[in-house]
């Protein structure tokens, strides 16, 4: 386990007034249709993500809210339908009314230093709330900004700039492109280097709508009532990060059978993972749980999408057992039901997904309890390159677990080795066990009797 960090519980920080940044330029005033991938109920969320920035010499003088606050007016011509507000059309369509209203944007100070926040950088972090504050009235799905940017001024000089997204815009890899052109623009480059694309209709429903696979990633699933803790959000949650490092992969890649161990980083730690939140929240052995994997379909497409397509094009594949194929069977099962979930995913998968959304209605959702799992695997997304000027951030990623969703993000140690943090959300209770089966598991014997180079795993509160 990882010391406590030396984060002060507490730290003043001092806000402007929240303001609407609109386009630098007049924008087209038209609707722009979401795919009916986008507009599912299982997106209709926030998601809040956070950069920290090091003091950098070369940009002394300059202000980083004011540069980003030009810059995201700049990027907003091109991005025009960020700076819209979403309606609901027939059959509960969503609609961008691209209106260039604009980006709620807040400028801030800290009294607090970016070492004060420890190393290396993990979440859950103090104050979240006052570093991208939820402005009254802003986060509703309807006739709200899509956008709420809060950039936080250090003493050091660093900076920490903290975003909100209406998922149903952009995953991931969207949201990531979008950074990275403000970052052009804060930086001086003219043009961007990847222009932006719409063309949402590129992954609506066919007419008619046939839905040709079997969708267990949208059943409707019953809590389960063999646990006291069923009730989603978590009442009490706590928030907590788990880092894996060389030594960690390394020691949980040699507890596969030889075959297994060409799986990738994120199957074999979404396994172990799995594993260990499964058995920590107690549920009956015969409960079905199911691990959804979060696949980004760009490359399932012939041809595969453009470059500059920033809408939803991840898909929810889901992995299925019982709690005691899971605690009984070696890691390997689980990884090779991940493998499996992920390998469905085809181009035709995608369609079919679309079709059920319109078959079975937009609020079709993922089950939303506590034997359902999802881990996102941010570590390819690279939304810490982000530089606006003063470098690559010191950490990106979402400021917290959510419910059932987990997310794997890249991290790097006091020796600059890159690693993945898993942020995770449990009751206490769930929450220790959840700590004390991952550090069983570190503790195994490989199989075939190789040796580890590891035996710990580090923890952090």
């Amino acid at each position: 386990m990882a010391a406590p960090s030396s984060i002060p519980l507490k730290f003043t920080v001092r806000r402007c007034e929240p303001e609407l940044v609109a386009p630098a330029k007049p924008t087209p005033y038209e609707q722009k249709l979401l795919s009916d991938i986008d507009d599912q109920a299982s997106l209709r969320f926030q998601i809040p993500v956070i950069n920290f920035y090091q003091y950098e010499p070369s940009m002394e003088g300059n202000d980083p809210a004011e540069v980003i606050r030009e810059a995201l007016a700049q990027t907003l011509v091109c991005y025009y339908p960020f700076a819209g507000r979403l309606r609901e059309g027939a059959n509960g369509k969503l609609i961008v009314d691209c209106t260039g209203e604009g980006v709620m944007f807040i400028k801030a100070d800290a009294d607090v230093t970016l070492e004060q926040f420890g190393e290396p950088l993990l979440p859950p972090f103090p104050c979240s709330d006052e570093l991208l504050y939820n402005v009254p009235g802003s986060e509703g799905m309807l006739n709200c900004p899509l956008l709420l940017i809060q950039v936080t001024r250090l003493k050091c000089g660093g900076f920490i700039f903290a975003l909100r997204l209406n998922h149903v815009m952009s995953d991931g890899t969207g949201l990531a492109q979008f950074l990275f052109a403000i970052g052009e623009m804060a930086r001086g480059v003219a043009t961007h280097s990847i222009s932006p694309v719409w063309e949402r209709h590129l992954l609506d429903a066919r007419h008619p709508a046939g839905i040709t696979f079997t969708h267990r990633e949208y059943d409707e699933v019953e809590a389960p009532v063999t646990t006291p803790i069923t009730i989603l959000p978590f009442d009490n949650p706590v928030q907590r990060s788990f880092s894996f490092g060389f030594a960690e992969v390394s020691l949980l890649r040699s507890l596969l059978p030889p075959h297994l161990r060409r799986c990738t980083t994120f199957e074999l730690i979404t396994a172990c993972l799995w594993r260990c939140r499964t058995l920590a929240i107690n549920l009956d052995p015969d409960e079905e749980v199911r691990m959804i994997c979060i696949v980004n379909a760009r490359s399932k497409f012939n041809p595969s999408f453009p470059s500059g397509y920033y809408g939803n094009v991840f898909i929810f594949p889901a992995a299925i057992t019982t709690v005691k194929s899971l605690r009984e069977k070696p890691l390997g099962y689980a990884v090779e039901l991940i493998k499996q979930a992920k390998a469905s995913v085809t181009e035709e998968y995608v369609k079919s997904v679309a079709a059920l959304m319109v078959v079975r209605g937009k609020r079709i959702h993922f089950p939303n309890v506590i034997g359902t799992y999802i881990i996102s695997d941010l570590t390819k997304v690279e939304i810490e390159d982000t530089d606006f000027g003063w470098g690559k951030a010191v950490f990106g990623g979402p400021m917290i677990a959510v419910g059932v969703i987990s997310f794997l993000m890249p991290t790097k140690n006091k020796k600059g080795e890159v690693g993945r943090v898993a942020s995770i959300c449990l009751p206490a209770p769930a929450m220790e066990r959840f700590a004390k089966e991952l550090e069983n598991m570190l503790k195994q014997q490989p199989s075939e009797g190789k040796k580890s180079k590891s035996n710990s795993i580090s923890s952090a509160l």
